[in-house]
């Protein structure tokens, strides 16, 4: 066989993608992803009925109709929350204690943090708006709003309670036998001592609480709530109803993520900053 035709098998072997160095398939798959992402971009942006979006989901003239009461809906929102989330921590203290201890009182705080940790808080409200007071023939504070209100707040404190007794444990135990040495009592030294520094530790998880609590507020609906007591996704809702368009729940929407989603990201900075203290 003659060089030639050497050559010439040489050169007409199969390609195979094997053959292609491994930076060049990264940047062939990688330009293929952005390809088809822009295919889908501009067919979206092609066939879309953008005037048939704006009127139904954008309309200016429903959203100017809304703004005073809106932002009424959105301060009832962050007042629950705030309530909610203060009662149902001091409350939480108080069980992360109890489920530390031993003997009865422990035995009481997992039965209250399991339960009203597995009900789902819609039943919870429920509960507290409707059936506790039909049930014992009492009325409480506030009415059916003040019954879901306690409901938040006590599942807010089974919540509250697991994460407070993780950060309690995450204390060293060197700090209690410090503080032992010293001559402190047990209760001066979990209040002094120990309960500060786990609250810090904890203030991530909290905060993310607070986040879900916010959300969780929009479950208030089921007690009834007047026009004046409505928060963002029951006005939101209602605003629907009345004007036939889905504007209002598009402005709900808006406010919570305007609320929100700095909070996740103070979150995440809080526990980058603890994590480099540690």
């Amino acid at each position: 066989m003659t060089d030639s035709e050497t050559g010439l098998s040489g050169s007409s072997r199969t390609f195979r993608l094997s053959d292609i160095r491994p930076t060049t398939r990264r940047r062939l798959s990688r330009g293929a992803s952005y390809g088809v992402a822009l295919i889908v971009v501009l067919l979206v942006v092609f066939l879309t009925d953008w005037d048939k979006i704006q009127r139904n989901f954008f309309n200016a003239d429903v959203a100017s109709d809304l703004v005073p009461a809106i932002f009424r809906a959105l301060g009832n929102t962050l007042l629950y929350t705030l309530v909610c989330f203060v009662l149902g921590t001091l409350l939480a203290v108080v069980f992360a204690l109890m489920k530390m201890a031993h003997g009865p009182a422990r035995w009481f705080a997992v039965a209250y943090i399991e339960l009203f940790r597995g009900l789902p808080a819609l039943l919870t409200i429920f509960a507290f708006a409707f059936m506790i007071p039909i049930a014992f023939r009492v009325r409480l504070p506030g009415g059916t709003l003040g019954g879901g209100l306690i409901a938040l707040v006590i599942v807010t404190s089974a919540y509250n309670a697991e994460v407070i007794r993780s950060g309690i444990e995450a204390v060293p135990k060197g700090q209690r036998e410090a503080a032992r040495s010293l001559g402190m009592p047990h209760l001066t030294t979990m209040l002094h001592v120990i309960l500060p520094q786990g609250l810090r530790i904890v203030i991530p998880p909290l905060t993310n609480e607070f986040v879900m609590l916010l959300k969780d507020t929009a479950l208030l609906f089921i007690a009834g709530l007047t026009a004046a007591e409505r928060e963002l996704t029951t006005f939101g809702r209602d605003g629907m109803t009345t004007h036939g368009n889905s504007t209002p729940l598009i402005l709900a929407a808006v406010l919570y993520l305007i609320v929100t989603v700095p909070l996740t990201a103070l979150v995440g900075k809080l526990e980058k900053k603890l994590a480099v203290k540690k």
